[in-house]
């Protein structure tokens, strides 16, 4: 996989006989307490190796468009104007890497939070992606097309199983962190890149000390299990990862670091 260019809010990545195109959508401080150990506790203390702003954790917001030139694939799509004012700029990504939205037929959710889902809505309530035709997302997460969702209801596609959407892309289950987090592998003539979206919340950590937890994991210790499973598929020849919450723009290498893991980024940070 191979880093081509890249701007103020995307770049831009050679795999194969892909392109993945990664998106910025903006960033969320969060409270460090939200980390969790083995007992559900807030890990105490904090690693120095994990970098704090005001006092918060900062989580990189990303999305990821996939293509072969033909059929295209956009995973997650940030929040909107759901939640705070640091998001939002998944659009302004899009016209900065010059992708239309209306090319955009098939959006692939990770899971129901809100900073993945809520960007299907503009902010005046119109739909982001106007000849959409397929949301793809886990069943176990159906019900967040309700509301400032419903409108996109009727194009909900659910996952219940490993399937494929496209001939390079096929849908993992993964729950834990919620009932229908997906993970989506890309298989390019180059390898796999796996594309998840809160398998990791805090890269410099979580990492090296994978039973770590997070506060919003529905089923802690499924979310664990599927995180260790999914690190030790990362760490074989020709994986690489794009995670919503790694530090833009997300995309790795993941090798083994003695009992750990260690995570090489392939393309320098956006901030």
């Amino acid at each position: 996989m191979r880093f081509i260019s890249g701007g103020r809010l995307h770049a831009l990545f050679e795999f194969g006989d892909l392109q993945v195109v990664c998106l910025r959508d903006g960033y969320l401080d969060v409270p460090p307490t939200q980390l969790l150990d083995e007992s559900g506790s807030p890990l105490d203390p904090l690693p120095d190796t994990v970098p704090l702003a005001a006092g918060n954790l900062r989580l990189s917001v990303n999305a990821f468009y996939i293509t072969d030139g033909i059929q295209s694939v956009l995973v997650d799509t940030g929040a909107s104007n759901a939640l705070d004012p640091t998001m939002g700029s998944l659009y302004d990504a899009l016209t900065e890497a010059g992708i239309e939205r209306d090319d955009i037929i098939d959006v692939a959710i990770t899971h129901r939070h809100g900073d993945h889902v809520h960007g299907l809505i503009t902010p005046d309530g119109s739909e982001a992606f106007p000849r959409l035709e397929r949301v793809w997302i886990g069943a176990g997460d159906t019900a967040v097309f309700a509301g400032r969702l419903e409108p996109i209801r009727n194009r909900v596609v659910p996952i219940d199983a490993e399937i494929p959407i496209t001939s390079w892309l096929t849908a993992v289950p993964t729950a834990g962190h919620t009932p229908g987090h997906t993970v989506y592998d890309v298989e390019s003539s180059t390898g796999h890149l796996l594309v998840w979206g809160d398998t990791v919340h805090v890269p410099s950590l979580q990492f090296e000390q994978p039973h770590v937890t997070w506060e919003f994991d529905g089923d802690r210790t499924q979310a664990r299990e599927a995180r260790t499973t999914l690190l030790e598929q990362l760490v074989k020849p020709g994986y690489f990862v794009a995670g919503a919450h790694l530090d833009s723009p997300g995309v790795a290498r993941v090798t083994r670091a003695g009992d750990s893991y260690a995570l090489t980024y392939l393309a320098p940070s956006i901030s």
